[in-house]
Formats: structure tokens, C-alpha cells, sequence
């Protein structure tokens, strides 16, 4: 295993750019709030980077104490990877940068990739701002259907920050949009309350989080 490479500055952004400012490290992490994962659900959901590097990756993330690997149980008996707690505290940086670089999110480019579950910490941040309080909420985009856990989760304790797919059960929330909207949500050129009443977002359940977005 290489040595691990420091700027060697006594300054704590530069030790944590010594874990993880190599190139995808924190795009892994996104992929990782969602819970454990596979290194091939992995690649799918990380178009561009190659094998090899996402293997290094992995391998310095595990070093530096951001991820664990373990073998699932027969019938599945694959690897997966997944955050420790010390890789979990990286979801408020994850979420200030998707605030600060929202701007950047105009109109797509030919050559962009997009899954819906990358809208999940935008939407996720939304609802806080919105004080939709806590619940399980299921998203549908053109792009595809996810899930994400508006509650105490989302500040670093155990389980899934977000999912894949329809929700696991009933939620408390579902929420049909598209991307357009959740990019503006994301730079905060509107707020969620707003986007319902507008129509831009439709708002469907009889759960607290619904009842508190269509009180808005």
C-alpha cells in the first residue's frame, strides 16, 4: 500500500484534504449515505471513474478510517462497503458543498450524467428549511424514484441518510417534481413551501411531513 500522502501543514482543513481531497473520495461518501453498497453498485452510480481507482479509493477511504468492508451472509455472500461514523460526519460537508456549488447547476449539459438520488441532499436540506419535521419521504423525478429519512438520521446516527427506489413502507410524504425544480430548490431560488403552493412540486399522503408542506 502507497504511503499516505499530507501537504504536512499543522492546519486542520489540510488534514482533512489529506483523507479526502483526492479526486471522487467525496462523491463515494454521497454514494455511501446511502448504506452499505456494493463495488459494482458503486461504479454504476459513478460514471467516469475507472476501476482502478475507485478500487484505490476504497482502499484509502478503509485506511483512513472512513469506511468498512464486510461480506454479506449467504445468499448474498457479496463485499460491501460503508461509512463508519467518522465517514457519516462528512454529511453536513457533503451538504455545504451541494449549497455552495448549487449555483453552478444551470441547464445540463449534453455530456452530464444524472441519477435522481443525487437530488436527495438538496431535498433533503430543503425540508429542514422548510420545517416539514420528521419522516420517511418517497421522491419521484422523470429520472427515477428514491427515498430519504427527513429526521435525525440525516445529523449522523445509524441508517441510510437516502435510498434508491420507492420507500421501504408507507412514508410519511410523497413528493412528484422534476429536476428543474430540484436544482432551483438546490440554489435556493425557491423554498419547498413555495414550490407546492406553485404546483411545482405535488404533494401527496397523510403523514406529518405532507400535512406540514400543504400547510405551507
Amino acid at each position: 500500500m502507497s504511503p499516505r500522502r499530507s501537504y504536512d501543514q499543522y492546519c486542520s482543513a489540510a488534514r482533512a484534504l489529506d483523507a479526502v481531497g483526492d479526486r471522487w473520495t467525496l462523491l463515494i461518501v454521497r454514494e455511501l449515505l446511502a448504506g452499505p453498497r456494493r463495488y459494482t453498485d458503486l461504479h454504476a452510480d459513478l460514471p467516469g471513474v475507472s476501476t482502478d481507482v475507485l478500487a484505490s479509493r476504497l482502499k484509502d477511504m478503509e485506511r483512513e478510517g472512513l469506511t468498512t468492508r464486510r461480506r454479506l451472509p449467504p445468499p448474498g455472500a457479496a463485499y460491501v462497503y460503508e461509512l463508519t461514523a467518522r465517514g457519516r460526519g462528512l454529511l453536513p460537508v457533503l451538504e455545504a458543498l451541494g449549497a455552495w456549488g448549487a449555483g453552478e447547476l444551470g441547464e445540463r449539459r449534453p455530456t452530464d450524467a444524472v441519477r435522481a438520488h443525487w437530488f436527495a441532499l438538496p431535498l433533503l436540506r430543503a425540508l429542514r428549511e422548510a420545517g416539514a419535521g420528521e419522516g420517511l419521504v418517497e421522491v419521484r423525478l422523470e429520472e427515477g424514484d428514491f427515498h430519504l429519512y427527513a429526521d435525525a438520521r440525516a445529523e449522523g446516527e445509524d441508517g441510510p441518510v437516502y435510498g434508491e427506489g420507492p420507500a421501504p413502507g408507507e412514508p410519511d410524504a410523497r413528493l412528484v417534481l422534476d429536476a428543474v425544480t430540484c436544482a432551483a430548490l438546490g440554489r435556493g431560488e425557491t423554498g419547498l413551501r413555495e414550490a407546492v403552493r406553485d404546483g411545482r412540486v405535488q404533494v401527496t399522503g397523510d403523514g406529518t411531513v405532507a400535512k406540514a408542506l400543504r400547510e405551507g
